[in-house]
This record gives C-alpha cells, sequence and structure tokens, in this order.
C-alpha cells in the first residue's frame, strides 16, 4: 500500500501541542545522550548524579537526592554502581557522622568530563537544524518555561 513505510504523522489534535512536541523531543534527545553515555557504561541517572556530586561535594546523601529529585532507595541503587565502579566514595559526613557524605574520586571526575563531553556531542546532534542564534534562544525559552535556572 502506498504510504504505508512512511513515518506516520502525528494525529492531528495534537501535533502542534508544546507538550507533546517537547515530550517527543525529549525523547530523542533521552535515546542520543544514552547510547553516547552507554559508550562510557554510564546511564543518565549515573551521570546526573556525578554532575551533582561535582556541584556539591562531599554532599550529604540525604541533600544529593534531594537536589537530583530522585527517590532516596533509587538513589541508593545508583550510588552502589558508581562507588563499585570507584567513582564515588561514601564517608560519614564530618558535619553530621550519622550521615552519609558523598564525593568525588579522581576516576569519578575524568569519567565525568567524558560523559560531559559525550552529552555535548548528542545534544549538539539533536540541535544539528538550529543555528547557533536559534539553540540559543531555544534554550533560554526552555530554561523559562521548565523553571531551571
Amino acid at each position: 500500500m502506498p504510504g504505508m513505510t512512511e513515518k506516520p504523522s502525528a494525529p492531528s489534535r495534537i501535533r502542534d501541542l508544546p507538550s507533546w512536541l517537547l515530550g517527543r523531543a525529549a525523547a530523542r534527545g533521552r535515546g542520543l545522550v544514552s547510547a553516547a553515555l552507554a559508550q562510557h557504561d554510564m546511564k543518565m541517572w549515573h551521570h546526573v548524579v556525578l554532575a551533582a556530586v561535582a556541584d556539591l561535594g562531599p554532599v550529604a546523601q540525604a541533600d544529593l537526592g534531594r537536589t537530583v529529585s530522585l527517590d532516596p532507595k533509587d538513589l541508593v541503587g545508583v550510588l552502589n554502581d558508581l562507588q563499585a565502579a570507584g567513582l564515588v566514595v561514601r564517608a560519614p559526613d564530618p558535619a553530621d557522622r550519622r550521615k552519609n557524605a558523598v564525593s568525588l574520586t579522581a576516576g569519578g571526575e575524568q569519567r565525568l568530563e567524558e560523559c560531559t563531553a559525550a552529552g555535548k556531542r548528542a545534544n549538539d546532534e539533536l540541535l544539528a537544524l538550529l543555528s547557533a542564534a536559534e539553540r540559543t534562544q531555544f534554550l533560554e525559552m526552555l530554561r523559562r518555561i521548565s523553571g531551571v535556572r
């Protein structure tokens, strides 16, 4: 049948909804970034947590979870993976020995640099159809509507 091999268009009642379009763009972006991070034996949440620890570390585990909006039990799994790979260490927090503080290891810093570069390349691919000025404008608009600073 003609047209059966073509990529289907979105249903007419949703194709112009910003929320639907943002969701499709986000799914494509996540796919590109996930594939790039996988080349470094990393997953998206691992990268997010490493980046947050780099910004905040040493950081109390509970504060880290709140910062990245990750459920505490899910955070423990991510931290277990990162610690097993030698990328972070958890030690008693000097400010409150009842809490764990998370820090990057030298290996964690190196992996974060690799993943940051890989993520940037994946996002460059995602936005390849936009000019530099359009990218700047698009990112500013996304920050405004998402509430991210």
